[in-house]
């Protein structure tokens, strides 16, 4: 895995948490990956904890209250020593179990869901962070195997259409409504895994940003599984 991660131009491959947080992106690259390979029994974790809805936030102290195995143990430190580096550094992670996101099925020719290739976009300097630690993993394309919706012809013909508003306001349009931040794949487009157990860091449409946004999506998660992800 760390070699198709390492052949990558769009990905920066590091070995310390400083490491990630430090390095800026340039050029292709506008993912980087703390390398990892786990210890530790998440599925345990996650068996243990409740699903209260399809996307459950979990706390420092629900993982705290589990009672585990020694695997147990060292998958629950893992977390919960990610969650300390990322709250120190500033960010504000989440730790969630998953069943399933919200589908986005108003219009079958657009989708803005986070299973729909996709950027994010920030008034102010910041990444994405994000692992998974159990389940389907998301994936990453790299810029040049994409291309923005809005700029195919018959969507932004059918996008025109449902704006029905001054032609001065349809960028604004697509904004508002997120359509301009979703992508579709190439016909030779190799979409790459983000796999278990890394770190990454992800970079985010902002004002100040020297790279192209990632384009990453959500994975279609395996029946009858969860997901354990944290994001920021």
């Amino acid at each position: 895995m760390s070699n198709t991660f390492s052949e990558n131009s769009q990905i920066g491959i590091v070995s310390t948490f400083s490491e990630l947080v430090q390095t800026s992106f340039k050029g292709e690259m506008n993912a980087l990956c703390w390398h990892r390979n786990l210890d530790g029994d998440f599925n345990e974790i996650v068996k243990q904890l409740r699903l209260k809805e399809n996307i459950t936030e979990v706390y420092p102290e629900d993982l705290l209250a589990l009672q585990l195995s020694e695997k147990g143990s060292t998958a629950r430190e893992i977390i919960l020593n990610d969650l300390k580096l990322l709250t120190d550094f500033g960010a504000s992670p989440s730790l969630n179990l998953l069943k399933c996101y919200e589908r986005d099925d108003e219009f079958d020719f657009i989708s803005t869901d986070v299973y729909s290739f996709h950027v994010d976009r920030s008034p102010i300097a910041t990444d994405t962070f994000l692992c998974t630690y159990h389940g389907a993993a998301s994936d990453i394309v790299s810029n040049s195997q994409a291309e923005q919706k809005i700029l195919i012809p018959e969507i932004r013909a059918k996008l025109k259409e449902l704006h029905d508003g001054p032609a001065d306001e349809f960028e604004d349009f697509l904004k508002e409504n997120y359509f301009d931040l979703h992508y579709q794949l190439l016909a030779d487009a190799e979409p790459i895994n983000l796999g278990l157990g890394h770190l990454w860091r992800l970079a985010v449409d902002h004002p100040k940003q020297q790279v192209q946004p990632c384009i990453h999506r959500a994975p279609i998660e395996k029946e009858g599984e969860y997901r354990l992800l944290l994001i920021c």
